[in-house]
């Protein structure tokens, strides 16, 4: 079977919307994909403004964005079809919105960009809505990429997503494990704003700071990493607990930027290693890097420092695949769900079971 999926994501960073129009190709349980075309649209300031303020809002305020943000969507979506002559090619969308509250603890997450709206703007079915089902059924609903990466890149030990939040996944064997490791770019971007820069390219601002011990132990201390998996991180642990810990500090934007870049580093090592434990040591294994962060050399080169005495190989991919790989997940996410299978992997996000996540809209 073949499916031509448009698949949609906001990260957590905010750096904009991601729609990537994907040809996706079943045959015999075997999944290949081809990006056919893909973009990232960056948000608009009052777009940054009002969903990085949306926690905030009274709850008539949040259901107004809700919708609003669902029909901004739509429009993007269109303009998109419109820009790249794909009238009449797209069978569906797969939409994931934007998170903003996350407590899987209460057996709750939303994210922003109601389907609705997405299918009345288009014209097209749309998938959204894809976490809640695992969250209902007493999972963490993060991370969800990894059934992605088990479909569409076989061949590594390890994947490691660095943007707004850095998550990893393994595979053990059959079975795949994944959790969030720590807050990632949306912290870096925010520190590279106060010098005016929306983000610090190449890793060339914290390349150039020195690293500051005491703040990378009080970094380190943080509860959460000691906590076992399944576990996630709301957006909220990185703009409310670590930011301002950072900012804290009496430090250049410079040594914060190359402080944090480091403690990124320490956790992901820390993370391996954990995932380590128990296995049989085997010879040098890969680890993909996609997200924002692999664009981070520096970030890459302490990545691949503390790695390799873990006999680990960082592998950066194409430009396209580290740009777009979670919306190549959500439209693998959605074509599950339009064939009724599991989307979701309990064995990463401690779900009662798998489930097919994800509500159908159809105008």
């Amino acid at each position: 079977m073949v499916y031509n999926v448009i698949g949609i994501m906001s990260g957590s960073s905010l750096d904009g919307l991601d729609i990537a129009f994907v040809q996706l190709t079943e045959v015999r349980g075997k999944w290949e994909y081809e990006i056919r075309v893909a973009e990232c649209l960056p948000y608009e300031p009052e777009w940054v403004a009002q969903l990085s303020g949306a926690t905030a809002l009274p709850a008539m305020e949040y259901l107004l964005l809700h919708s609003r943000y669902g029909h901004y969507t739509g429009q993007k979506v269109n303009e998109f079809i419109a820009r790249h002559q794909l009238d009449h090619q797209v069978h569906f969308i797969a939409s994931h919105g934007h998170t903003t509250f996350h407590l899987p603890g209460e057996k709750m997450t939303a994210q922003l960009g109601e389907g609705a709206a997405v299918a009345a703007v288009t014209g097209l079915p749309v998938i959204s809505d894809l976490r809640a089902m695992d969250v209902a059924l007493g999972g963490q609903g993060a991370p969800i990429v990894p059934i992605g990466e088990q479909l569409l890149l076989p061949g590594y030990a390890y994947y490691l997503n660095l943007g707004g939040i850095a998550n990893i996944s393994a595979r053990q064997g059959e079975t795949f494990i994944a959790f969030d490791i720590c807050p990632a770019n949306r912290v870096l971007n925010a520190l590279a704003a106060e010098l005016g820069r929306e983000y610090d390219e190449n890793g060339a601002l914290a390349a150039g700071g020195l690293t500051d011990k005491p703040l990378l132990e009080a970094l380190n201390a943080l509860p959460y990493y000691e906590m076992p998996w399944p576990k996630s991180l709301a957006n909220e642990f990185g703009t409310g607990t670590v930011l301002p810990l950072v900012q804290r500090a009496r430090l250049s934007v410079q040594g914060r930027l190359n402080t944090y870049t480091n403690h990124i580093a320490v956790q992901v090592a820390k993370a391996v290693e954990k995932l380590q434990q128990g296995l049989v040591p085997q010879e040098e294994q890969q680890l993909l890097i996609t997200g924002g962060g692999a664009f981070n050399r520096f970030m890459v080169k302490l990545l691949q420092e503390r790695l390799q005495p873990l006999n680990i190989k960082v592998v950066v991919p194409d430009e396209q695949t580290i740009k777009y790989k979670e919306a190549l997940i959500m439209a693998l996410i959605g074509a599950l769900r339009w064939r009724q299978e599991p989307n979701v992997l309990s064995s990463v996000t401690g779900a009662q079971k798998d489930s097919v996540g994800g509500a159908l809209w159809q105008s």
